[in-house]
């Protein structure tokens, strides 16, 4: 599997001629734009994009919606996400496209449910956070967060926790999917910080061979860091995949 991080909660996953993007916060995501002018940004967007079969939401921010609307009309995906953001963007799609829907085929799921599409598995998992965007200075309920449990053609099961802090029934999720590589957040404030996601790894985690640091950097905001989740791992620190945006490893 080729693994690519564009900052913040965003990557792709490309394995068995599937091209999975989550959480695809391009526009306006600081590590993903940082250094490029206009014109680079939106070589960067395309680059992102291109060969995109699935796209996958965790929940219903704007850093973690980002381009979906977008991404949908140009490339017209098959979008796994919970039912309330689903319907949510689906709107917005027929909205922005001239009131025609987009070609994205909607797997609109909850918490615990599993889909399957054009050789692409999705497990929601459930995750300690909130859901909501502001539209006219409102609050709107998109749902509830969640994490994915991702399975690629002939590669690695992949968990990607969303925004979470940690929760005992994660050794759940780790016994029911088996997942090998974890994306977990780690920038505090917002989510769970380095000791709390090394108390995850060491304790509930007992499947996984490659963790992956998200959230984090992105703004000042969010103070934990990679460095710091290896010190709280100790011995465990070599699970610890290091990404710098744009650049992608095999796993």
């Amino acid at each position: 599997m080729r693994i690519t991080w564009f900052g913040h909660s965003a990557f792709a996953l490309e394995a068995g001629g599937r091209k999975v993007l989550i959480d695809p916060f391009l526009s306006g995501n600081p590590s993903f734009e940082k250094g490029g002018d206009a014109d680079e940004n939106a070589r960067r967007r395309e680059a992102a994009a291109r060969g995109m079969t699935h796209l996958v939401i965790t929940h219903g921010h704007g850093d973690h919606i980002g381009d979906s609307a977008a991404l949908c009309i140009a490339h017209g995906p098959a979008v796994f996400t919970n039912y309330d953001l689903g319907v949510w963007l689906g709107g917005k799609i027929e909205a922005a496209n001239g009131g025609q829907p987009s070609k994205a085929a909607f797997e609109l799921m909850n918490t615990g449910g599993t889909v399957t599409n054009n050789g692409v598995s999705v497990t929601l998992t459930q995750a300690f956070h909130s859901s909501g965007t502001l539209e006219n200075g409102m609050s709107h309920a998109l749902g509830m967060p969640n994490g994915a449990i991702i399975r690629l053609p002939g590669a690695p099961v992949v968990w990607h926790m969303g925004d979470t802090d940690v929760f005992g029934d994660m050794a759940l999720v780790d016994t029911l999917y088996k997942p090998e590589v974890v994306i977990l957040p780690i920038g505090d404030r917002f989510t769970m910080g380095p000791e709390a996601a090394a108390y995850a790894v060491k304790t509930f985690l007992k499947n996984a061979r490659v963790v992956i640091p998200s959230h984090w950097g992105t703004f000042g905001l969010l103070t934990g860091t990679p460095d710091a989740l290896k010190t709280a791992l100790g011995p465990k620190k070599s699970l610890v995949l290091d990404m710098t945006p744009h650049a992608a490893v095999e796993v």
